[in-house]
């Protein structure tokens, strides 16, 4: 039997949401042990015309691991995150703001507009949260969420529930998304010393263009 309409949908989005958790545990720490290993075990489609050559890079780097590969994704990080161990503090920051902002600059107009989503949806981050809230891993778990409660009420039949997050998500992707991560991908190839974080670079890039795509058509749609 033909998979209806909604079914090929849902099925779309769990791929797109599964897909934003990913990015955002990759930028949001260090990797540890176990996400090398589970990574290590997934096969890629490296044929994929968007994300191939990225995903191939990270295979072929994972493929050649070993007792120090997370030591050396851990000083990469922070080389490349952090600006550790450079006298210039060159870095790919991951604050919207910073690239945004025309001092480039944390804490600026990019923080407060996320912090205003997330509060329209009851998603406060915690209290003892120290990370300004447009740090790149939020804005992945943000979207995250909103594709998930769309399809939530997809499910639920409520079509108007469906609507307003799809509208979201475009408007999400427009204002918080569209606008920097791009530059940021620019730079992690630019300053990282693996190819596992210049293959996330390329994937990461590759997804923006599928969900400029996605959240276009699914917003006309709606």
């Amino acid at each position: 039997m033909e998979p209806t309409m909604e079914c090929k949908r849902r099925a779309v989005d769990e791929l797109r949401r599964g897909f934003y958790c990913f990015l955002a545990s990759i930028y949001e720490f260090e990797l540890t042990a176990a996400q090398i290993e589970s990574m290590s075990a997934q096969r890629f489609p490296l044929d994929d015309p968007d994300l191939g050559s990225g995903y191939a890079l990270i295979a072929e780097y994972l493929r050649h691991r070993d007792s120090g590969t997370r030591q050396e994704l851990a000083v990469d990080y922070a080389h490349v995150f952090l600006g550790a161990g450079q006298y210039d503090k060159r870095m790919a920051p991951p604050y919207e703001s910073v690239y945004t902002s025309e001092e480039h600059l944390l804490m600026q107009d990019s923080r407060d507009g996320v912090v205003q989503s997330y509060r329209a949806e009851g998603l406060d981050l915690p209290a003892e949260n120290t990370t300004p809230e447009d740090h790149i891993s939020f804005e992945m778990q943000f979207m995250a969420k909103l594709i998930e409660r769309a399809d939530a009420a997809l499910g639920d039949g409520d079509e108007t529930r469906y609507k307003d997050l799809i509208g979201k998500q475009r408007v999400f992707y427009e204002e918080h998304l569209q606008n920097w991560v791009g530059d940021f991908c620019d730079d992690i190839e630019r300053l990282c010393h693996t190819d596992f974080y210049r293959g996330i670079a390329q994937v990461t890039r590759g997804f923006m263009r599928m969900e400029d795509d996605f959240t276009s058509q699914f917003a006309s749609a709606a």
